[in-house]
């Protein structure tokens, strides 16, 4: 049997983190500057090499917290990306991962340690290798998660406006979305609750606060089957 493995080539194995922020009405990337080579001084995504015992998502975590300090955060498989000379340095195949966190809530001296910075989804440099196909596909992933699963809610902080969700389907879609029929669905959904906050804020009317309740959405998938 070890002669059969030895008669094929070994290629190395990396995991690549799209890392998603949402600030100010849009979305935004955690990008690095690279400060090595190749592409030195370049932008290009979050990323590592696969260890010894250690499969594909669990290194996409260690990547993701080594950069942000931040564990047991969404993220979700994107798709391998495998072109011959997508590295100029080896021959690499690498498997993208997204995640979505809270832009109020990662480690600042991490992101500053691996001169990484938030860049605003519409305004994205040229990027390094592949990194921008994977950042299409994985918006693309996320816009069709995003209309089946609550996964947009761990780009909010824990209370919001109706106003923030709004803008945030928004930004993952692309366009705008009508207020009156957007009201009317979050109506329907249990899960969004009112807390009996208001937001004094961002607000100057003092704009009521909602929470998601993961208890409640549980529930309600019961009766979807």
């Amino acid at each position: 049997m070890q002669q059969y493995y030895s008669q094929h080539p070994r290629f190395y194995h990396a995991v690549d983190c799209i890392i998603f922020g949402f600030s100010g009405g849009e979305l935004s990337l955690l990008l690095l500057k690279r400060k090595f080579n190749p592409g030195k001084g370049e932008w290009s995504l979050m990323g590592g090499f696969v260890q010894e015992g250690e499969n594909m998502d669990d290194a996409a975590k260690r990547v993701l917290t080594e950069l942000t300090g931040l564990t047991n955060v969404f993220m979700e498989q994107v798709g391998s990306f495998g072109q011959v000379n997508r590295d100029p340095g080896e021959r690499v195949i690498s498997t993208a991962y997204y995640a979505l966190i809270n832009i109020n809530e990662y480690d600042r001296s991490l992101v500053e340690e691996h001169n990484a910075y938030w860049v605003k989804i519409n305004e994205l440099p040229t990027l390094l290798f592949d990194h921008q196909q994977m950042v299409d596909r994985a918006r693309l992933v996320m816009k069709v998660q995003a209309a089946m699963q609550p996964i947009s809610f761990n780009l909010l902080p824990e209370h919001f406006t109706l106003t923030q969700l709004q803008t945030l389907y928004e930004a993952i879609n692309g366009e705008p979305i009508d207020k009156r029929n957007f009201r009317k669905r979050v109506a329907e959904m249990s899960y969004i609750e009112k807390t009996g906050l208001i937001d004094k804020l961002t607000s100057r009317r003092g704009a009521a606060l909602y929470k998601f309740n993961e208890a409640k959405y549980q529930e309600s998938l019961k009766f979807r089957l």
